[in-house]
């Protein structure tokens, strides 16, 4: 069997008002080859990636076997070599991007044919939630349900916007991002917020990206609560936003910052987030590409 190439996307959950259930490919990459191998072996490209396991509890492989298991088969012994764009920890969807490549090691060495749906029903399952496995897999913007074993979702490509992350160089603990938010919400709070994603929605499949980015940084279920975790969220949204900018929102849990703007404003916009930069030397702003 020949060897295998891929390249997986970022990805940036929630995008506002999509709360573990929109998200958008971004085109930051995941590089993997894989090779038939005498055991499970991973070699890193990258010393960031040092820190991951390179032996058979690699959530590549560790994702790739429960896969086979599934579908009772026994996966082969791979070495991989890996090169990634994706900071860990981030709110990049780094562990996405490895679960997805670990869904499509299983699929091409044990011949399975997966359908994209497979793929993201398979993603959703180890995740619990569709807005970061989902672009991964389908490229552009993508909305998604999932609940036990139930699964609808669409996607659809974002025309002339580009997206500028702002990286932090501080990680956020996904479960203390959990942590603070509520329990619950009231039922008025839970209305308000159905509205307006279904109008954000309509939006965004119109391409009244206006419209879009004005209703993203409207949530209430997770934004209000996350952005005092990232000290610098309010100088790079005022700044986006002086600048010609859509929306600034938390990319996923966080830290980092997702700026959405029209492609002919994007050079402006990211050279006033520079200006951000230089006060806190901690974040990398750069500009990258939706939908890829």
């Amino acid at each position: 069997m020949a060897d295998l190439s891929l390249k997986i996307p970022a990805s940036s959950a929630n995008l506002g008002l999509g709360f573990d259930s929109i998200g958008v490919a971004i085109n930051k990459f995941l590089y993997i080859e894989a090779t038939l191998a005498d055991s499970f072996k991973v070699s890193f490209k990258d010393f960031a990636l040092s820190v991951l396991p390179s032996d058979e509890t690699n959530l590549l492989f560790t994702t790739a076997r429960s896969i086979a298991e599934k579908y009772n088969k026994e996966l082969p012994a791979l070495h991989i070599e890996m090169q990634s764009e994706i900071p860990l920890s981030h709110g990049l969807g780094s562990s996405s991007s490895a679960i997805v490549a670990g869904i499509e090691l299983a699929d091409y060495f044990l011949e399975l044919n997966l359908t994209d749906y497979d793929k993201v029903l398979l993603g959703c399952e180890i995740e619990g939630h569709p807005d970061n496995v989902g672009p991964c897999i389908t490229g552009g913007a993508f909305v998604g349900f999932y609940q036990q074993g139930e699964l609808f979702y669409y996607h659809l490509n974002l025309d002339n916007i580009g997206l500028i992350v702002s990286v932090p160089e501080y990680e956020i603990n996904t479960e203390e991002a959990r942590d603070v938010l509520p329990n619950a919400y009231t039922r008025s709070e839970a209305v308000a917020q159905n509205a307006l994603a279904n109008v954000m929605i309509l939006a965004l499949h119109n391409k009244d990206y206006r419209l879009m980015g004005e209703l993203m940084m409207k949530d209430s279920f997770h934004e209000p609560y996350r952005q005092p975790l990232i000290k610098e969220f309010d100088d790079i949204k005022t700044a986006a936003l002086d600048a010609g900018a859509l929306a600034t929102v938390i990319s996923g849990a966080g830290p980092t910052v997702l700026t959405l703007a029209e492609e002919d404003v994007l050079e402006a916009v990211l050279k006033k987030l520079q200006e951000v930069q230089d006060v806190h030397h901690e974040i990398v702003s750069v500009y990258t590409k939706a939908g890829v």
